[in-house]
């Protein structure tokens, strides 16, 4: 019976360590506002930023025309505003920016364009256009979003990445929640680990 039991015990850990392989957990380490920004200060790290606040929230990839703004959700009044809260705050707390990446939607550029200015846009950040994503199209997300959540910034230097939730989804495990959220992120070159998050309406208060 002994031998029965370990043999199902190390099977579940098997088990237990393909499924972690199959669907990564990041977890996000506890730490304050303060140590993020002098994290930032030092640079090494990637923000990886969802778009600030929509006036509605529903999955217009499958309809939407890259292009055509009006095909596709835009921001609220407060969206505009929080994103331009954490262009200030980065601007004051002289936070070092080597590139700032965007999705192709306009929700997505039009918050890197009124937080850092200057963006460049990319269709590795765009969602599949699907309403509901099979396991296979998340995959296919995270592999596409991969190489810019693990890429190692330039010394002294940070990336910034606007995009979307079930990309990063798709690379952490976590969905990011609210619009505007920002996960600051630690990449090696491979993996990446979650060092912290800054809600919107935080940049004002740091």
């Amino acid at each position: 019976m002994k031998k029965y039991i370990t043999f199902i015990l190390f099977i579940s850990a098997i088990t237990l360590t393909a499924c972690a392989q199959q669907t990564p957990k990041a977890e996000t380490a506890k730490t304050s506002n303060n140590e993020i920004i002098q994290a930032l200060q030092s640079g090494g790290h990637i923000v990886y930023f969802r778009h600030a606040e929509t006036e509605k929230d529903y999955a217009d990839q499958v309809d939407a025309v890259m292009g055509d703004c009006s095909t596709q959700r835009s921001l609220s009044e407060k969206g505009w505003k929080d994103a331009k809260a954490i262009g200030k705050a980065f601007e004051e707390f002289a936070i070092p920016i080597q590139k700032v990446y965007s999705s192709q939607y306009c929700r997505a550029w039009q918050t890197a364009d009124l937080a850092f200015g200057s963006y460049d846009k990319k269709a590795d950040l765009n969602f599949i256009p699907a309403e509901e994503f099979t396991d296979e199209q998340m995959e296919q997300m995270r592999k596409s979003v991969w190489p810019y959540v693990t890429k190692v910034p330039k010394e002294g230097k940070n990336i910034i990445i606007v995009g979307h939730d079930d990309l990063f989804e798709a690379a952490s495990g976590i969905y990011p929640e609210p619009q505007g959220i920002g996960y600051v992120l630690k990449p090696d070159g491979e993996n990446f680990e979650i060092i912290g998050n800054v809600l919107p309406n935080q940049w004002t208060k740091l």
